[in-house]
């Protein structure tokens, strides 16, 4: 390769490099400080597709086609009779005061977090069966009756795994929603009345508690006609300790994990998933696999990890206990203490204890 075409190389990359950065930055970011909150509620407008947010194009037919071809739906039959032991173990919640943070994890991205003396719902889906899927192969964690009342629900995005119409139906009108932008519409034609939409970046404030918008890389659609219309992302909840809690939702593995980290440093648990990740020339660009989620941790820098999105439902090839082997040895792989890995059965809980150091 001649200087010359060197040159031209690495400046296309810096282009790519610059391009991208731009694309990810997000009109809420600013250089060394969050952004404001934006009051909840406001009125936003929103253009009519995020597909500018992509990094890689969306599968097309060919794809579709080679993916029903080879069976890869579902897992093979054999791995089916593993179901039976999917770890599930429901028990009461934990009773904790308004400086204490604690998850217990319903199945799938459904978390009941308590954080500065709010309960939260992450993506709560108490139903058994949704669009596209079999019925779910373990049962919900926590029975609705048993949670107290609901302060505010985050929804990482609209796919029909994460957003449930028949479970958000159970909440008042006047439950706080957070929702990707462009997400707000589906909440205020089913009159809920305290719906902050937020874009990448951007946060909001309730009863003492941020919410911040961050990045991830995933995708929307509920119809044939609506593709990328709604925004995709993850959330970070900090308390008035700056305790900090990250969900991810739905996303692949990249760049963006570390400059979440940088962006909100000190995150104490991570909610990260590690399942429905096979075949990876399918899915790789849209979840984790488990060696990613585990990397993904430490670019966030958290002092702990939580994986999620596996074990309920049954999206993809991957043997169903799979996900779970992987992580653990995963996680063994960085000598990082055993006990920060929070690989928690279904319905079970965890109770954070603080930093070193924190007030």
């Amino acid at each position: 390769m001649t200087q010359q075409a060197q040159q031209t190389q690495t400046q296309t990359q810096r282009q790519e490099q610059e391009r991208d950065r731009a694309q990810w930055a997000g009109p809420g970011e600013q250089q060394g400080s969050l952004a404001p909150p934006h009051p909840p509620g406001a009125a936003r407008r929103w253009p009519r597709s995020f597909a500018d947010r992509l990094t890689a194009p969306l599968p097309g037919l060919r794809a579709f086609a080679r993916f029903a071809r080879e069976g890869a739906l579902r897992p093979p039959p054999e791995a089916l009779a593993d179901i039976g032991r999917l770890p599930f173990e429901p028990g009461p919640l934990p009773e904790v005061d308004a400086h204490t943070i604690a998850v217990t994890w319903a199945g799938h991205a459904s978390w009941v977090v308590r954080v500065g003396g709010l309960t939260v719902l992450t993506d709560p889906v108490w139903s058994r069966k949704i669009l596209g899927t079999p019925a779910r192969v373990t049962p919900v964690g926590v029975a609705w009756s048993a949670l107290p009342p609901v302060d505010a629900v985050v929804i990482s995005h609209n796919h029909y795994d994460h957003l449930d119409a028949p479970t958000l139906r159970r909440l008042p009108r006047d439950t706080p929603v957070f929702v990707p932008a462009g997400l707000g519409r589906w909440f205020t034609r089913r009159r809920f009345t305290r719906v902050t939409e937020l874009d990448w970046w951007e946060g909001a404030e309730l009863g003492g508690v941020r919410f911040d918008f961050v990045p991830a890389h995933h995708w929307s659609k509920r119809s044939l006609a609506d593709t990328c219309r709604t925004l995709w992302g993850g959330w970070v909840m900090t308390d008035a300790q700056g305790q900090r809690v990250y969900f991810a939702g739905d996303t692949g593995y990249g760049h963006w994990f570390e400059r979440i980290g940088d962006r909100y440093p000190g995150i104490d648990l991570a909610l990260l998933p590690i399942g429905a990740y096979d075949p990876r020339w399918w899915l790789s660009d849209v979840h984790c696999d488990p060696e990613e989620a585990v990397r993904a941790a430490g670019d966030l820098g958290a002092r702990r990890m939580a994986p999620m999105h596996w074990g309920t439902f049954l999206l993809s090839a991957e043997p169903v206990l799979e996900p779970l082997t992987r992580v653990r040895v995963a996680w063994e792989r960085t000598g990082r203490p055993r006990e920060d890995l929070w690989d928690l059965p279904v319905g079970a809980s965890r109770v954070l204890d603080r930093a070193p150091g924190a007030s």
